[in-house]
């Protein structure tokens, strides 16, 4: 088969390995963004990001020299960030062939005009309704998928025998895939991993300084994992998804607390800097969290107290302010009658 993976980050790029261990021809083509990363793969085989050689029946293409041949491929991977879906929208989506396979790695939200949310895969089907767009959920750090460690994930789309056919297409022996129609469920819960991956994280920065390598300490992080499990299984909830959702984002959330970007601004915050700093301290990273807090302080509005962990987070991006974690706040009786 023919895979085209639109978006050559880390995590879209990892794919061509599953990939190609099937025996399929894979293109990796870069988005205007990923320039860079593209010549660097078409010199060497050396991805800069990812920090790993990619070998094997792949070619590396700038998005100019396939754009028009995206039609021919039988699956489409959408590599992109959340802040490359509208992108993908606008540029990729009027130029797929009705009935063409999209595989979305993108991890993120929606914001409708009528100020409610929506999946990714929901809003591209509003815009394709012949597409079959499918997502990617679940606990997976690009390079170890790239080294092809035991990884876990779920494919969730509207169509079964599309997901089937997916499993078929990227499931090996080391890269496990179970499938579900919960779309919502899933993609809301990778999304929201982010945003309590950066809340857990302000643990280690207060306790450990301003040193992301650091641990800090393990009750205050597992205190604030407990909390942000306990928001994301009422928010899933709340935006419509089913209750087996929370275990994938439970384990998406625990590998992104040990490392990587948001884990870094978590704790920069958790050290007792203004976000202001830490922005600038980043410049230049995506910071899908801070865009998912936002995203979730505008929706919730008057009930974003009734979720402690995220309202404080949403103070600290939103007003710079550096208050003290409201752990009383986190307070729930579990109470059996008799």
């Amino acid at each position: 088969m023919e895979i085209l993976i639109i978006g050559a980050g880390m995590m879209g790029s990892a794919m061509a390995v599953p990939a190609l261990e099937k025996g399929h021809r894979v293109t990796v083509a870069g988005t205007p963004l990923d320039a860079e990363i593209i010549d660097e793969l078409k010199r060497s085989n050396y991805h800069k990001t990812l920090k790993r050689e990619l070998r094997g029946d792949i070619s590396f293409r700038q998005y100019e020299e396939i754009s028009e041949n995206i039609p021919e491929s039988d699956v489409v991977v959408s590599g992109v960030s959340s802040f490359g879906a509208g992108w993908f929208a606008e540029e990729v989506i009027p130029k797929l062939k009705s009935g063409q396979k999209v595989l979305a790695v993108t991890k993120g939200l929606h914001g409708k005009d009528d100020g409610t949310l929506e999946t990714i895969p929901e809003w591209y089907t509003g815009l394709r309704e012949d597409i079959y767009f499918n997502a990617v959920g679940g606990p997976c750090i690009s390079f170890e998928l790239a080294d092809r460690v035991e990884t876990e994930v779920a494919f969730c789309g509207r169509d079964k025998k599309v997901l089937e056919e997916l499993r078929g297409i990227f499931g090996t022996e080391y890269y496990h895939i179970s499938v579900t129609d919960d779309v919502k469920g899933i993609e809301t819960a990778v999304a929201l991993k982010n945003a309590y991956a950066m809340a857990v994280s302000l643990a280690i920065g207060a306790y450990a300084g301003n040193n992301p390598e650091q641990s800090g300490r393990y009750n205050a992080q597992a205190g604030l994992f407990y909390e942000s499990v306990r928001e994301m299984r009422e928010l899933i909830k709340l935006l419509g998804g089913g209750e087996n959702a929370l275990a994938f984002g439970a384990g998406d959330l625990y590998v992104t607390v040990f490392g990587g970007r948001t884990r870094r601004l978590g704790v920069i915050l958790g050290s007792g800097i203004e976000f202001s700093e830490a922005e600038e301290q980043l410049s230049g990273v995506t910071l899908e969290s801070v865009a998912v807090i936002r995203l979730m302080g505008k929706y919730l509005g008057n009930r974003l107290a009734e979720y402690p962990l995220m309202a404080h987070m949403y103070e600290r991006i939103t007003r710079n302010t550096v208050p003290d974690i409201p752990w009383n706040s986190f307070l729930h009786d579990y109470l059996i009658d008799g």
